[in-house]
C-alpha cells in the first residue's frame, strides 16, 4: 500500500480481499493517509462488498459441476498419497477447518506418546474437547469447541506421524490435484443436516451466532 501498489490483491478470494482491504483500510486511517488509499482501491478498481446470497450459492453449485465430487477427490487423493490416508478420513468426520485438523491431528499425537490423552480425548463420550486448549482452537475469528470422533479412528491417528498444513498441501499440488479441505468441511455440514439441527451443526463448526438461544441457553 506504502508503495502506491495493490496489484497482489486480485489474486487472492473475494472474502479473503475483503477483509485485507478492511484490514488496510484501518491502517490507513491509522497513518492518515485514507484518502490516498480510496483512490488506490477506485484505481485498480477494487470491490470489497459482501457477495450475495445466491451468488455463493451458484458459485458452489459451478464448483461441484467443475470439480466433481469431493469425496471422489478425498479417494483421490488417498490413492496418490496413502501416507495422508488417515489425516483424510479424520478431517472428513471431523469436519474441522484444515489448520484446526492439523492442530488437532498433531495434538492427538503428541499426548497419546506422553500418555495424557485424556486430557483431549474422552473416550466414554468418544468426543475431542477442544475447548481444554483454548491457546490453540480459540483464536480470533475461527474457532472449534469440541468433536465427535470413534476410538479407532483416534486408535489410527495415534499410530501415525505429525505433519504440516504446508507439507500436506505441497504434496497433493504436486499430484497435479487442488486441495479441497474447504469443500470437505462443506460436505460434513451438508451430510449432517440428515441427523443435527442447524445450531448443533454450527457449534460443531465452531460458529456462534448473536442470538440470545445460542449464547446463553444452547447446550
Amino acid at each position: 500500500m506504502l508503495k502506491g501498489d495493490l496489484s497482489e490483491l486480485n489474486r487472492f478470494q473475494i472474502a479473503k480481499r475483503r477483509h485485507i482491504l478492511s484490514a488496510l483500510a484501518n491502517l490507513s486511517k491509522f497513518l492518515g493517509i485514507y484518502e490516498d488509499f480510496q483512490r488506490l482501491v477506485r484505481s485498480y478498481g477494487l470491490k470489497w462488498l459482501n457477495p450475495k446470497a445466491e451468488d455463493l450459492l451458484i458459485s458452489r453449485m459451478n464448483k461441484y459441476e467443475t470439480q466433481g465430487s469431493v469425496l471422489a477427490w478425498n479417494k483421490t487423493v488417498k490413492e496418490e498419497l496413502p501416507c495422508f490416508s488417515v489425516f483424510l478420513d479424520f478431517i472428513a468426520i471431523s469436519g474441522l477447518r484444515c489448520v484446526e485438523a492439523v492442530e488437532s491431528y498433531n495434538l492427538i499425537i503428541d499426548l497419546a506418546e506422553k500418555g495424557r490423552l485424556s486430557e483431549y480425548y474422552d473416550q466414554e463420550k468418544e468426543v475431542l474437547r477442544h475447548f481444554r486448549f483454548k491457546q490453540i482452537f480459540m483464536r480470533k475469528s475461527k474457532k472449534v469447541f469440541v468433536s465427535f470422533i470413534p476410538k479407532t479412528m483416534i486408535e489410527k491417528v495415534c499410530g501415525n506421524k505429525k505433519i504440516t498444513q504446508d507439507q500436506i498441501t505441497c504434496r497433493i499440488k504436486r499430484k497435479g490435484l487442488k486441495p479441497r479441505f474447504s469443500d470437505m468441511r462443506e460436505y460434513f455440514a451438508t451430510y449432517m443436516t440428515r441427523f443435527l439441527s442447524q445450531p448443533e451443526i454450527d457449534f460443531l463448526q465452531g460458529r456462534i451466532s448473536g442470538s440470545v438461544f445460542m449464547r446463553n441457553y444452547f447446550n
